[in-house]
């Protein structure tokens, strides 16, 4: 797989009477599969109501951070926007429902910018990240540019952001730091049917 691509990935959970169990991430195991990533940090957030927006955010070289996120309670539309300029999918977006049932998890890599919207009340996400949080780094994205074409399944009026969130640039006013040739996309990653 590229490592220019999003993941979808899914892994098996493993049930009885007691509940059930699920290996989230092996480096080895993804490293077989051509994703060899080192994570660094886990970040974990709380959004109390539905209509929660985070993001669309990004870290600049040498901090850009590819993410892997899942949702452990309730449910989230995740969002990753490709900031590869020159790239044929530049301001390409990919949206995936996360949610608590699924076990799925979102492999971001560092070119994107990310986000979520909360579809549940008080909604978790873990996720790591594979360099720390350096504010001088940041950057981000209005996460409500129609360049983007996301459909957000909540109206803007029902909406709650961040103040920071509020002020980022439109895409065709962001001096991105990623360039690329080839396209992304987005595949899927199905562990389940690989287990006996």
């Amino acid at each position: 797989m590229m490592q220019s691509d999003v993941i979808l990935i899914r892994t098996p959970r493993f049930g009885d009477e007691r509940g059930w169990f699920q290996e989230v991430w092996s480096r080895q195991r993804m490293a077989a599969f051509g994703l060899d990533y080192d994570f660094v940090q886990d970040n974990q957030s709380l959004s109390v109501q539905p209509g929660v927006v985070r993001g669309l955010h990004f870290q600049r070289p040498p901090m850009a951070q590819a993410k892997l996120v899942r949702c452990v309670r309730g449910a989230i539309l995740d969002v990753v926007v490709d900031l590869r300029r020159g790239a044929p999918t530049f301001g390409h977006s990919y949206t995936v429902r996360l949610d608590d049932q699924s076990g799925e998890q979102l492999l971001v890599p560092p070119h994107f910018a990310h986000g979520f919207m909360t579809l549940m009340p008080h909604t978790e996400v873990a996720y790591k990240v594979t360099a720390p949080y350096a504010p001088d780094h940041e950057g981000g994205v209005a996460w409500d540019d129609a360049a983007l074409s996301i459909d957000w399944p909540f109206p803007r009026d029902q909406v709650q952001l961040s103040e920071r969130d509020r002020l980022w640039p439109r895409l065709a006013e962001l001096d991105t730091p990623f360039s690329g040739q080839g396209p992304s996309q987005l595949r899927r990653l199905d562990l389940t049917c690989a287990v006996a």
